[in-house]
């Protein structure tokens, strides 16, 4: 299957065009939708939120991650393969965390048609290369010694907000597995401890916990972190109580 993963917006017609395009050249292929209000221009929270959802994906299928405020530049098209599934994407560190946990077994340059338009490379590159890849063929492209990435500014925990969803709340680019039940978080000066699930809280109460994607959650048991807390994509999280 084909996998999207996108900052397009649900509301605007882009993704109804690469689906278009998907269904033309793979139309065998099913296309999942997997997020298209992933943080706008922001291509480091974004690479965080997509090795989470990653993880839970089939192996073998094929991601679509375009999240490129540099398209249309000499920033790259790639393809990389990792141990567990292909994606296609710019090459701007969107990648770089999904092929630092999977592993990289190879990957290359896309070729840029001459007809592709260089505001929409969603739909005029990465299109065409998923749906090749969807119908079991390799797209043409060239070598890639290794990914435009800056190693310092991708840790392995991003103690940040990388995401809040329609209910307020807030996501975070820390793997669950770097904390205990005993950590506390401070966020904008609040200080929040663990609980398991919501109703472990009374209403109203703010908490953190191990989310269904391996990623720590800041929420509101009936309410929302991001207005109760007032925070943003971008928040810090200062690591209160060691591991």
């Amino acid at each position: 299957m084909i996998i999207l993963f996108t900052d397009f917006g649900k509301d605007d017609p882009y993704t109804g065009q690469v689906h278009a395009v998907l269904a033309q050249l793979a139309p065998a292929v099913p296309v999942i939708d997997l997020l298209h209000s992933a943080p706008n221009f922001d291509v480091r929270a974004s690479a965080y939120l997509l090795a989470a959802y990653a993880s839970r994906l089939p192996v073998n299928s094929i991601v679509m991650a375009v999240i490129d405020p540099g398209v249309g530049s000499e920033r790259l098209p790639i393809v990389v393969q990792t141990r567990r599934r292909w994606y296609v994407g710019p090459d701007n560190g969107l990648l770089a965390i999904v092929a630092r946990t999977e592993g990289i077994k190879r990957m290359g340059v896309l070729n840029v048609a001459d007809d592709a338009m260089p505001s929409f490379h969603g739909r005029d590159v990465f299109a065409p290369a998923a749906a090749i890849l969807g119908r079991g063929g390799l797209p043409e492209m060239g070598e890639l010694a290794g990914l435009n990435v800056d190693a310092e500014a991708w840790p392995a925990e991003l103690q940040q907000i990388i995401y809040i969803d329609h209910y307020g709340n807030a996501i975070t680019g820390i793997n669950a597995g770097y904390l205990n039940i005993n950590s506390e978080l401070n966020v904008n000066g609040h200080k929040i401890s663990y609980a398991r699930v919501y109703s472990d809280v009374s209403p109203g109460t703010a908490f953190w916990y191990h989310n269904a994607n391996n990623l720590v959650e800041v929420a509101v048991n009936q309410g929302s972190a991001a207005e109760l807390l007032g925070l943003k994509i971008g928040s810090k999280i200062l690591l209160e109580t060691g591991p």
